[in-house]
């Protein structure tokens, strides 16, 4: 993945994407911080945030990478999954209910989600919700469908 084009996107443009990110996760990058659009071959709608890749463009809404999780420490959209899934969601696995032990009753099914272990709480994966968040914990199912995780080329992507 390597970027073709990157420029700083207008203050309008920038709350746009403040907003979507605090709509979304309750928590948003600083009003100060320096937001560029990035273009790059072969990937998502990638934006910089002070020269960090940590929001992306999914199906037309702002979502963090797993590093803009890391680095917002969202409180909203939540899935968290046992010590067990932890090496399956780091290899890009799907997160399946018997892994969930907990999960934001707010979350819709389609939504966007961060995957987070649950010891420290650390993302390890960003996917679509295949379930609401009520009816994630259980016996069997796949109830997040991965879309970035730790270790991808998103990951290890550097502007």
């Amino acid at each position: 993945m390597e970027i073709r084009s990157r420029h700083h996107l207008r203050d309008d443009e920038a709350d746009e994407v403040r907003h979507g990110i605090r709509d979304a996760l309750g928590v948003a990058p600083s009003e100060g911080a320096s937001i560029e659009e990035a273009e790059v071959d072969d990937g998502p709608d990638l934006y910089l945030v002070d020269g960090e890749p940590l929001v992306v463009r999914i199906d037309g809404e702002y979502f963090v990478t797993v590093q803009g999780a890391l680095a917002l420490e969202p409180d909203e959209a939540l899935v968290t999954v046992d010590a067990g899934a932890v090496e399956f969601v780091t290899n890009g696995a799907d997160v399946m209910r018997p892994g969930v032990v907990e999960a934001d009753t707010g979350i819709r099914k389609g939504d966007l989600v961060v995957v987070v272990e649950e010891n420290h709480g650390k993302p390890l994966a960003v996917g679509h919700a295949l379930a609401d968040g009520d009816g994630m914990t259980g016996d069997e199912g796949r109830v997040v469908e991965s879309v970035y995780h730790v270790g991808d080329e998103l990951w290890g992507f550097e502007p």
